[in-house]
């Protein structure tokens, strides 16, 4: 625009140099009524939003959006990856001298987010910075994470190659990364990215210490080892900082997180099992945290989900929640009045936050007050609940740490009304009788607007015009409209100001007075319920600590109840944990798949692992539930991790510090990897990270590749899991020759899920019994699945032929001349051709160099393959 009628302009002059401090930005320039944007964020804004893309006189793109509607539109583009700067006027147009001074107030991103109604109530929104280490730091990493929504400041020390798990659990909105370092963990999230040097530990160490003003980090139980979440816990405060110039009043001390003390799950595990989300988007009531979900509040949902993500890894922690379940479970009536005192509560993480943002509006801080009032009755029945229970009880606890806040209630219930406005531009949002100015101007706003009233029945009686009427604009204010059919009775006093087609308007001096009166007056009735407003919110934002250390205990609460409410309904039972290797499940069952079923409906299995049965082969036709089976036991152990009571008659389990799953077929094509590839890859990371107190469960490994190399790589994997790690493995495969491994490995054990044939059908019977099985039953499923008759009837006609004859086609394979392509670009050697007939010499020289003996069955196999080509050779 050099050299153009734009480059003078002061209003475009005053926005680039705005822009250009947010470059990255979409930039919301107030005027007026209307946030407008101008150049490309104007192209831009108006593709996103659908909205009209103008210009102004001298060319320049422009595309605005109205101030009332601005939410939604900001909404929009943060949803579709997008920051926005919210540039506003920071003087009174009325007294600028001049261009009105404008400032960016805040930026609004994907992970800076406090509005409650952009944000679902059951789970967090975290922004999170990753420090992925450096030489001080050898194999060390460390994230912070932070939720501006409740103020919640998390540091995650871990290891780098954990980052993946820490980050895949936090789930963030959006990602603040070292610019240009790849630290391998995959993430789709919105990502910033920020200079090394605000990473550094030493900088953030000192704006830790003097933002919670501490005299060193030892009291948050900071470590030397834990520099790089520290650093990034600065690089995050440094660019909330940026978007947030007002500050962050509610933002609490940070908590430290460490990995060791939770049970590991990793994002495939994570997916297969469905704790959170389902693996087909849109299916409902198919995750375990819906199946186990009955809390009340927004806290404890938000609570219940990062316990699914987060199992404990302590028993003593972990029997500590059981007895506040247990007790929960054991008084029903206590139980339901708590749950009934909780039930209406407002999300008072989100909505103190506000407050001390001064973002609350009149409504939601009425729903603080409306909240608060539930206290009393909810310390009564928690009091009730732990009557004669002893004081090393959670809930014990929780009730001795209950506040109450009485002061605020009382403050809110004195300054607001009882159903106050959305908006303070509304009016009415402070109660009559708490401010004696407020009420005097009240009073004279609502006694000029009757004395108009009088005014307009006077006139009409004093000049005879029946339809004579008082009306009000901004222009005039108010006036008297006479029509012209009755211009003839005007009264020489009346001033005329404005004629329209059908009636003249008028005023007089007695009727600017009383609008002088009624307008003074509504103007400083304005002025001052925002003055009482705003005193109220800061003394509730002041309140924070204290509202979410109860915010904390009702969540506590709401997450124990709901937790019981299950158990009952469900018919859970208490599980025995501890720190031993033994995990028994007597009559455990899928606490999701039973409740999609009649209830008695599905299965119940019972599930040992001890020393000498750590490694169990399950084999069992398709459908049997193999699969299930395996999922149930990863779920059973994992709620009763996060402490709740189990789908089963009886639980006994040993503390399990890494959950593995590999359960299904997936192919990731955007990395270019196959379902074979990504199954290798997978195991790969159980292989390498899997401890003896891990728990390791396999379904069909080597399947996507030729029977021999799954069946050897299955082969390899089982050993390596039981001589090697030595963890509880369950491995569910098709391979029958598997059921060998038994023989070899000492703690290996082979079940099946037992069918029962009739006639030409198969029944499944969903039970898991001892030994293995040599069929798979695919026909049959083909046939249950609507295959064609005649496909089906020729598929068992190829099975009985292959099972006896190993060929479908007569006679010997033919001979190939081309080799094989070798994995890493060499062509594999070529066969070499066969000989005219077998050689008799040869075949007694190769078996006598056959020890049977010493061989495994795997090379038995082989060898057994390689004579077989011999006598086929011609």
């Amino acid at each position: 625009m050099t050299g153009t009628a734009a480059d003078n302009s002061p209003l475009l002059k005053q926005y680039r140099d705005i822009k250009a401090r947010h470059p990255g930005d979409i930039l919301f320039f107030r005027m007026g009524d209307f946030y407008e944007m101008f150049y490309g964020d104007a192209e831009l804004a108006a593709r996103l939003l659908n909205i009209t893309l103008t210009s102004r006189g001298d060319g320049v793109p422009l595309a605005g959006v109205p101030v009332k509607a601005a939410a939604d539109y900001l909404k929009q583009l943060v949803a579709k990856g997008q920051r926005v700067a919210i540039c506003e006027q920071v003087e009174d147009p009325k007294k600028a001298k001049g261009i009105v001074r404008r400032e960016v107030v805040e930026t609004v991103s994907p992970g800076a987010l406090i509005e409650e109604d952009w944000l679902p109530g059951s789970r967090n929104n975290f922004i999170a910075a990753v420090h992925p280490g450096d030489s001080r730091f050898p194999g060390g990493a460390g994230v912070a994470a932070v939720d501006l929504s409740t103020g919640e400041f998390i540091l995650e020390p871990c290891r780098l190659d954990r980052l993946a798990e820490t980050l895949g659990r936090l789930s963030p909105a959006e990602l603040v990364t070292v610019a240009g370092v790849d630290f391998g963990a995959e993430s789709d999230c919105f990502r910033t990215n920020r200079e090394r040097w605000e990473f550094d530990p030493e900088l953030a160490s000192e704006e830790l210490c003097r933002r919670f003003t501490l005299v060193s980090l030892d009291g948050l139980g900071i470590e030397p080892a834990d520099g790089p979440a520290v650093g990034a816990a600065g690089a995050l405060l440094r660019y909330l900082g940026e978007l947030k110039p007002s500050g962050l009043p509610h933002l609490r001390r940070p908590v430290v997180h460490r990995s060791q003390r939770h049970l590991w799950l990793d994002e495939m595990t994570r997916r297969n099992l469905e704790l959170v989300e389902p693996l087909r988007q849109g299916n409902r009531a198919v995750t375990l945290l819906e199946t186990i979900d009955r809390t009340v509040t927004p806290m404890g949902a938000r609570l219940l989900r990062s316990w699914v993500l987060a199992p404990l890894r302590d028993a003593t922690a972990i029997n500590a929640r059981l007895d506040a379940v247990a007790l929960a479970v054991d008084r029903q009536g206590p139980r339901g009045a708590v749950r009934a005192a909780l039930d209406g509560v407002r999300d008072l993480e989100r909505l103190a936050g506000r407050a001390a943002a001064g973002r609350a509006n009149p409504r939601e801080l009425g729903g603080l007050r409306d909240s608060f009032r539930r206290l009393p009755a909810l310390a009564a029945a928690l009091s009730d609940l732990i009557n004669r229970s002893g004081g090393g009880n959670p809930l014990t606890v929780m009730s001795d740490g209950l506040d109450q806040l009485a002061d605020l209630r009382a403050e809110l219930e004195a300054a607001l009304e009882e159903r106050p406005p959305v908006s303070l531009a509304e009016g009415g949002a402070i109660r009559t009788g708490y401010d004696r100015e407020l009420d005097e101007v009240r009073s004279l706003r609502d006694g000029g607007k009757q004395h108009i009233a009088a005014i307009q029945q006077r006139e009409r009686e004093r000049t005879g015009i029946p339809s004579l009427k008082v009306g009000y604009n901004r222009v005039f204010g108010y006036y008297l409209e006479v029509t012209h059919a009755h211009s003839a009775r005007v009264p020489p006093d009346y001033e005329r100001r404005q004629t329209l087609a059908t009636a003249e308007r008028y005023v007089t001096p007695e009727l600017k007075e009383y609008e002088a009166k009624v307008l003074g007056a509504e103007e400083r009735m304005t002025e001052r319920e925002a003055e009482l407003f705003a005193a109220v919110r800061a003394r509730v934002g002041a309140a924070i600590d204290r509202i979410q250390r109860t915010a904390g205990i009702l969540a506590h609460l709401d997450v124990w109840t709901s937790l019981a409410e299950v158990a009952i309904a469900e018919r859970y039972r208490r599980p025995t944990v501890d720190d031993g290797y033994e995990m028994a499940l007597i009559g455990s069952r899928h606490p999701v798949i039973e409740r999609l079923m009649p209830r008695e409906a599905f299965i119940p299995n019972d599930v040992r692992f001890d020393a000498a049965s750590r490694v169990q082969l399950v084999t069992g036709p398709n459908m049997a539930g193999k699969s299930t089976i395996l999922r149930q036991i990863g779920l059973v152990v994992i709620l009763a991790q996060i402490g709740s009571f189990v789908p089963a008659d009886s639980a006994t389990i040993g503390v399990v510090d890494r959950l593995f799953t590999r359960v299904g077929a997936s192919d990731n094509l955007a990395r270019g990897q196959s379902t074979f590839m990504v199954e290798m890859s997978e195991t790969s990371a159980i292989l390498h990270n899997a401890t003896p107190t891990s728990l390791v469960l396999l379904d069909e490994i080597g399947r996507g590749t030729s029977t021999y190399d799954g069946v050897a790589i299955a082969w390899a994997v089982t050993e390596h899991l039981h001589d090697v790690i030595g963890c509880k493995t369950m491995f569910a495969t098709h391979y029958h020759e598997l059921m060998q491994l038994p023989e070899r490995l000492a703690h290996a054990r082979n079940l099946n899920v037992a069918v029962r044939e009739t006639d030409d059908a198969v029944v499944f019977l969903h039970r898991l019994e001892a030994g293995g099985t040599d069929r798979s039953y695919g026909v049959h499923v083909a046939q249950l699945a609507g295959l064609p008759a005649s496909v089906v009837d020729r598929a068992a006609e190829v099975l009985g032929k292959l099972e006896g004859e190993h060929r479908m086609v007569p006679g010997n394979p033919p001979a190939s001349d081309l080799g094989q392509l070798g994995l890493f670009g060499e062509a594999a050697p070529r066969r070499a051709p066969r000989s005219p007939a077998p050689n008799p010499d040869r075949l007694r020289t190769e078996l006598a160099k056959c020890d049977p003996d010493a061989m495994t069955p795997l090379e038995a196999l082989n060898q057994l393959a390689a004579l077989k080509r011999l006598v086929d050779e011609k």
